[in-house]
């Protein structure tokens, strides 16, 4: 099976891309907006709308696969590649990728992505396109299978066949309260991230943050199911760090003090602090999980800003420099290097959890179930958008018919012993 053919689509992510560098240093809103010049190169405003670039394989035999391109909410941060402007990777596609793509065979996933995602220039391609192409080869490699994505993924990375769901996480935005309710009556596992991105969601000292994180737990046991007991999960965007000073030490002191408000549940702070490039993000982060550990806390934190590449994820695994890796999808490129991200992770002792943006489509984050299914990862997103509904349907409902799907097909082939 070869492609024949390539055809390209503009179109949406889920959310908008955000300035981080201008909404960190405490620019105002108006309503939807943020107000202010935008700092962070290729940003226009601080708030833009996410932009996508399907790409389409036409294969040999008439069908037409697809995968979709994008970057993340917080493109240009933390080292990641920069905005996602579509013109310039559509341009980018046509010239370098689609001459690769035409009439290669799409049966090996592994095996196509080696060749069509090879460097160019002398450098990786943008990361958003690595994400998009190699959704549409795994997607050509499944079809040629007649199997689904995460079976082609287990057949290529010789992984058992799943049967366990793994753990959804939702995030809430910024409409916090509404809809940390709906994550605890849909009994999400793992909630509510909350966005706390700026000051004065942090508040002074912290304190601001800390009664969210209270309020969480006690609406769970308020609203939530008899026996419901989820995983409460924080994403403060390095305000520990600003509010406290660098220093391993007294951010490790905040963090067991938030765990000690809510002693009755697992805590994950994602992105403590920004220590400002990978290398110092590695020592120190291993600081605080040492320290984390030998205080016997029940808080664990979670790597995202300094670690994106599968470069980056196998240092921080082997290290052991955070409890749990976000592998960000985008931020990683191909859907191999997801994958291969995950299973360092696991190689480790490390946790892994298979991340994204809330800027995704609905089409990339039913690829991201299949890998994390099929790699059994210890906790998925529910993605994209912020309205927490959408993304538990689309991730929560694509891996459960995968599971129903290999579940069947084990059973068929028991009744045909």
């Amino acid at each position: 099976m070869t492609v024949i053919d390539v055809i390209l689509a503009p179109g949406n992510g889920s959310f908008f891309y955000d300035d981080q560098a201008a909404i960190r240093a405490g620019v105002a809103s108006d309503g939807f907006r943020y107000v202010g010049t935008a700092v962070t190169p290729g940003f226009t405003t601080i708030r833009m709308p996410s932009r996508s670039l399907s790409i389409g394989l036409v294969l040999s035999d008439g069908t037409i696969v697809w995968g979709d391109m994008m970057s993340v909410q917080y493109s240009g941060a933390g080292s990641r590649d920069p905005l996602f402007h579509t013109e310039r990777i559509e341009a980018l596609t046509r010239s370098v990728v689609v001459p690769r793509l035409l009439s290669v065979d799409v049966s090996n996933f592994l095996e196509t992505c080696s060749h069509v995602l090879a460097y160019h220039s002398g450098s990786r391609l943008p990361l958003s396109v690595e994400y998009g192409v190699s959704q549409a080869l795994l997607r050509a490699a499944a079809h040629v299978a007649r199997t689904t994505l995460a079976e082609v993924i287990c057949s290529e990375f010789f992984l058992p066949l799943p049967t366990k769901r793994v753990p959804l996480y939702a995030q809430s935005g910024d409409a916090r309260e509404i809809n940390v309710d709906k994550m605890i009556l849909k009994s999400v596992d793992v909630l509510p991230h909350g966005l706390i991105n700026s000051r004065d969601k942090f508040g002074p000292s912290g304190e601001k943050f800390r009664q969210f994180v209270k309020w969480v737990a006690k609406r769970t046991t308020e609203i939530g199911e008899p026996g419901y007991h989820p995983t409460l999960h924080f994403d403060v965007y390095g305000w520990i760090g600003l509010e406290f000073g660098m220093d391993a030490g007294k951010i490790t002191d905040f963090i067991c003090s938030v765990a000690d408000d809510v002693p009755d549940y697992r805590l994950h702070i994602e992105s403590p602090a920004d220590f400002g490039s990978t290398d110092a993000q590695l020592d120190e982060y291993v600081k605080i999980v040492n320290l984390l550990d030998a205080r016997g806390s029940n808080a664990r934190i979670v790597v995202d800003e300094q670690c994106n590449t599968l470069d980056d994820i196998r240092l921080f695994a082997e290290a052991k420099a955070a409890h749990i890796v976000q592998i960000k999808m985008p931020d990683v490129g191909s859907v191999a290097d997801t994958v291969w991200g995950v299973l360092a992770c696991k190689e480790h002792g490390v946790g892994a959890y298979v991340g994204g943006s809330c800027s995704e489509t609905d089409l990339s984050a039913r690829v991201s179930a299949h890998v994390a299914v099929a790699t059994q990862a210890d906790m998925i997103l529910a993605k994209p958008g912020m309205g927490v509904d959408e993304g538990i349907s689309i991730v929560g409902n694509e891996q459960n018919r995968l599971l129903a799907v290999l579940a069947h097909r084990r059973s068929q082939t028991q009744n045909s012993l």
